[in-house]
């Protein structure tokens, strides 16, 4: 049996935490603030502990709360999903579908799949979020996400179905006044001496071991400077002279005047997203994604 009044409790606790003070989550809520409060000690009394420690300044969530949140405004969140599919459903709306995807891949691919599937399917609701790499498949399995965007990491599972969608050839990020930048091209083994900022390993396995090793072919192991998030942080941290990275040509969009892209003189392509679905999962707005994707409304 669904424990209504527990949802709306953590419901409000999520509220308080990120206002971090009862007033300003009482307001955001629409309700007076002695009835939050009294729903929020009756969940502490439930759980046997306590979530805030108020004081004249404000409200601060306590180590306990700190740690409990997370995972309490993903459930939240997936109940707010659930509520709006619902309610979709009762309105006769085509459904909700949710796609997690890499920054890069927001950028060029997934935006004509959701153009195409706002004309083929009208009351589709299309709900996007960030994801790494190597959150994709666990996002999957999990049921958290329907389609990803992503340079997936690891072995193949069986369970999820894959389609590759976008590759790019390697060029090199310089700062505008770096003395390779007025190059026509560059050939790799001349930037041996160079700092890198490279994609992060832990979001990306296997892209970062393949620069790497890409490196080590010709001849030099890559000085790491920095290692960030994203192909948009490894841009900006080139922009403000933190060294040369090597990023997919297909990002040239995201560059700033501050950094120039020259192509290198070996040609090296790299997969820069791979649609992924969990084929054991029936979901018809889904089937309607890979319909627009195999119409050809994603970038080759």
């Amino acid at each position: 049996m669904i424990n209504f009044r527990l949802l709306k409790q953590l419901w409000l606790f999520v509220a308080v935490a990120e206002e971090q003070h009862f007033g300003r989550a009482a307001r955001r809520l629409g309700m007076s603030q002695p009835p939050l409060t009294e729903q929020i000690q009756v969940l502490e009394q439930a759980l046997k502990v306590q979530l805030f420690e108020r004081s004249r300044q404000g409200t601060r969530l306590t180590p306990i709360g700190a740690a409990i949140l997370p995972a309490v405004q993903k459930f939240v969140g997936q109940m707010a999903q659930l509520e709006r599919s619902v309610e979709e459903a009762v309105r006769g709306s085509a459904g909700v579908l949710t796609i997690g995807a890499v920054s890069s891949a927001m950028m060029d691919v997934v935006p004509p799949i959701i153009a195409a599937l706002g004309k083929s399917t009208p009351g589709l609701t299309v709900s996007v979020r960030e994801i790494d790499s190597v959150e994709a498949v666990p996002a999957l399995l999990a049921g958290d996400i329907d389609l990803a965007f992503a340079r997936l990491e690891g072995p193949p599972d069986a369970r999820i179905a894959r389609l590759p969608l976008a590759e790019s050839a390697l060029v090199v990020a310089l700062p505008q006044h770096h003395p390779m930048a007025g190059k026509r091209n560059i050939g790799l083994k001349s930037l041996g001496a160079e700092t890198f900022v490279m994609f992060e390993r832990r979001y990306s396995p296997q892209y970062f071991d393949h620069l790497m090793a890409t490196c080590r072919a010709q001849g030099f192991e890559p000085r790491v400077l920095h290692e960030v998030r994203s192909i948009a942080a490894q841009l900006a941290f080139v922009g403000c002279g933190q060294g040369v990275a090597l990023v997919p040509a297909s990002m040239r969009k995201m560059a700033p005047a501050s950094v120039v892209l020259r192509p290198l003189r070996e040609k090296l392509m790299v997969t820069t997203a791979t649609a992924a679905w969990h084929s054991g999962r029936v979901h018809p707005m889904l089937q309607a994604a890979l319909a627009a994707i195999n119409a050809g409304h994603a970038p080759a």
